[in-house]
């Protein structure tokens, strides 16, 4: 998106470096509190595996050791333990299996006898004198006895014994030290996520020297709402500037707009940019399943945001907490309510500080609580609206700088071919016309690629190997031609930019693309020709066919929303004269604002209109009958067919048209609607598609 010109008017802002120092640091691999629970563990485990297959030695008696195992030859070797006058006896293991060892033994037999040893162990007197007077005379009195080796070891006198009974104590309690600091959060020491620390709020602080890569030279066609959010900054920067004349800090800014308009980039702007605290979090980071959990993370934010006063909130999707209150008591949810209760006391309560600014982003403003939107809470709300087409330009320039373009690209075509797409919508078509030029091996990413883009974005992906009939083919062709032919030449429909009889996604055996004009306001006249244009693929197949397909079905919803419209909202009928039956707030659930009656002759007015506007279809496609022919004949031939092309084959369009400019409506949705644009008054629009889909059979 284009470099905005007007930060520099806003003091106290200064532009980032755009050398390559702003590159974030590397960080290394994370350390994991769970690695020590795992080495604790192991260790515990293995201590206590240790100490099972190494079990004690069976005590014996002097005149058992020399008449039985010393007699017999038995045994391996001898150690004497000097501090305790202890001998500790190690049998051959050829030897373990004889009846007297089973029997000293009994039923450690079987794991002692797998064991190295020792086997046996027996007190003595006297250590030197054993050993070198008793030991001696027995090998004298028995010649025949093999003198045994004999090893002189000590034992600790007292810390063997007491590290087997304190070491797995120990090994417990560090378990569960460590334990309760992870899941003591941050007033434990330990991380955030835990059953102590399930109060505390979750926000992702932003200071001075935390790196954010979006700045508000990533943000374009969004220039006065960056100029508001970049004056919140500077209220907080600059406060005597604006309280010197008497006025006050606002206290909140609510961003709405459609998906993909750019609330959240502009959030990431404020925190690349702020030279203040910057928190930010999720509306469904309050929700949790335990009571009172919601309200005392607010409590929580709000106690860390005055600390770091002035500072800014960022709260994103806010209609998570935020819903009006007691609409529908069937689905009430008092955790919620409790929730938002506690976030408007916070805001503008009794005890409420200033310094701290809430920013809050949402898609869905008609849902909020009116108490949340008042003056004191929010006391701006910020419209970001889908870009014109210069705004749309100024997106491709930012998006198109990492790409490697040709230089035959035009920007300003692009930004004329697509009407009604959000920001998010054009990265998605740079980044898809990137991938499709390098499936095709190019080295530059030419104009067809991203009219291939356009395409798969509006219709889907190109379906190449769908086997379509040639009467079914020749039954699409013909729909798009009379759809061509009517947007031609009825004045008031939009022009004709493309047609095609590819069939493209799940759905779209074929569709038509206009440019639709930059209005907000829309006439009788115009509705009336959006409805002759919407039926002319249907008229097209009934004149040329004698019979109708499935392939309208798409068509027949939006003529149904349009007419609706037009008598229930607008007022544009003479029977039922100007009356609105529509409930902007929907506060009606379950009741129809008119009675049975009212609701007899709306139906029978809006089947009179549809086909008062079906004939008048048919009619003109009679008059120009041989041209749609030549359309369809051109289709079935080429399958894309251009506006420059339909010049050539019937001539110029017979009214002049306007610069294509905007549309109020995505192209992404395949039907209409016929919502306002504005709540009241003389800003009520009509929201129709500059896209027809022809959909599957």
């Amino acid at each position: 998106m284009a470099q905005n010109n007007n930060q520099d008017k806003i003091p106290g802002f200064k532009k980032r470096p755009t050398n390559g120092d702003d590159k974030s640091q590397r960080r290394g691999p994370k350390f994991s509190i769970y690695w020590i629970y795992g080495i604790v563990a192991i260790l515990l485990v293995g201590y206590q595996l240790y100490n099972g297959a190494t079990p004690t030695a069976t005590t014996i008696s002097d005149l058992q050791f020399r008449n039985e195992m010393l007699v017999s030859n038995d045994i391996q070797k001898l150690e004497l333990v000097k501090n305790k006058d202890l001998i500790r006896v190690y049998i051959n293991k050829d030897s373990l299996s004889k009846p007297v060892y089973k029997e000293l033994l009994g039923d450690r037999w079987s794991i002692i006898s797998k064991t190295e040893g020792p086997h046996f162990q027996f007190e003595i007197p006297d250590s030197k004198t054993y050993t070198g007077t008793t030991l001696a005379e027995f090998y004298k009195d028995h010649p025949d006895v093999k003198e045994v080796p004999i090893k002189i070891v000590s034992d600790p006198e007292w810390f063997g014994s007491i590290l087997s009974y304190i070491f797995p104590l120990l090994m417990f309690a560090l378990l569960f030290i460590l334990m309760m600091r992870k899941v003591g959060g941050p007033g434990g020491g330990g991380g955030p996520g835990g059953i102590f620390s399930i109060g505390k709020s979750k926000a992702t602080l932003f200071e001075k020297g935390t790196r954010v890569n979006i700045t508000f030279a990533d943000v374009a066609g969004l220039e006065e709402a960056k100029q508001e959010v970049m004056e919140i900054v500077d209220f907080l920067k600059n406060p005597k500037k604006y309280t010197s004349l008497g006025g006050k800090i606002p206290k909140g800014a609510l961003l709405v707009g459609s998906p993909g308009t750019g609330k959240t980039l502009l959030a990431k702007a404020m925190a690349g940019e702020a030279q203040v605290p910057f928190f930010s979090l999720s509306g469904s980071d309050f929700v949790e399943m335990f009571v009172g959990v919601g309200a005392s993370r607010v409590r929580d934010l709000f106690k860390q945001a005055r600390e770091k006063a002035p500072c800014i909130i960022f709260i994103d999707e806010i209609d998570a907490i935020g819903r009006a209150r007691g609409k529908n008591m069937m689905m009430s949810n008092d955790e919620r309510e409790n929730t938002l209760n506690q976030l408007l006391v916070e805001m503008d309560g009794f005890g409420t500080d200033s310094g701290i600014i809430i920013l809050a982003a949402t898609n869905r403003p008609d849902v909020l609580d009116s108490a949340l939107l008042r003056p004191g809470r929010f006391d701006r709300q910020i419209t970001i609206d889908k870009p014109d087409v210069k705004g749309r330009q100024e997106i491709f320039n930012v998006h198109l700088k990492p790409i490697r373009k040709s230089d035959k690209l035009d920007v300003l075509k692009l930004a004329e071919q697509t009407p009604g797409f959000a920001g998010a919508d054009i990265a998605n078509v740079c980044n898809e016309a990137a991938l499709i030029a390098a499936r095709k091996g190019k080295k530059e990413v030419e104009m067809d690629d991203f009219q291939d883009a356009i395409d798969r974005v509006i219709g889907g992906l190109e379906k190449k190997n769908k086997i379509i009939s040639p009467d079914e083919k020749e039954i699409i062709a013909y729909h798009e031609a009379g759809h061509a032919i009517c947007g031609w030449y009825l004045e008031h429909a939009y022009p004709l930019l493309k047609v095609t009889i590819v069939p493209r996604g799940t759905a779209a055996l074929g569709y038509a693309q206009y440019t639709p004009k930059e209005q907000f306001l829309y006439n009788t006249d115009q509705l009336k020709d959006q409805i002759a244009m919407t039926l002319g693929g249907r008229a097209s197949e009934e004149i040329f066919f004698g019979k109708i397909s499935t392939g309208a079905s798409n068509d027949l919803q939006q003529v149904t929303k349009i007419a609706y419209s037009m008598i229930t909202v607008y007022g544009m009928n003479d029977k039922l004269g100007n009356i609105s039956y529509y409930d902007p707030q929907q506060e009606n659930y379950f009741t129809k604002p008119f009675s049975e009656e009212t609701g007899k002759i709306i139906d029978e007015e809006v089947r009179k209109l549809i086909d008062t506007e079906y004939t008048r279809t048919k009619e003109l496609l009679l008059e120009k009958k041989k041209q749609v022919e030549i359309i369809a004949k051109e289709l079935l031939t080429r399958e894309v067919l251009f506006q420059s092309d339909l010049e050539q084959l019937i001539g110029k369009r017979p009214f002049e048209e306007k610069k294509p400019a905007d549309v109020v409506h995505d192209l992404h949705h395949t039907e209409s609607s016929a919502e306002t644009n504005g709540t009241e008054g003389s800003n009520a629009g009509v929201e129709t598609p500059p896209v027809e889909v022809l959909p599957k059979n």
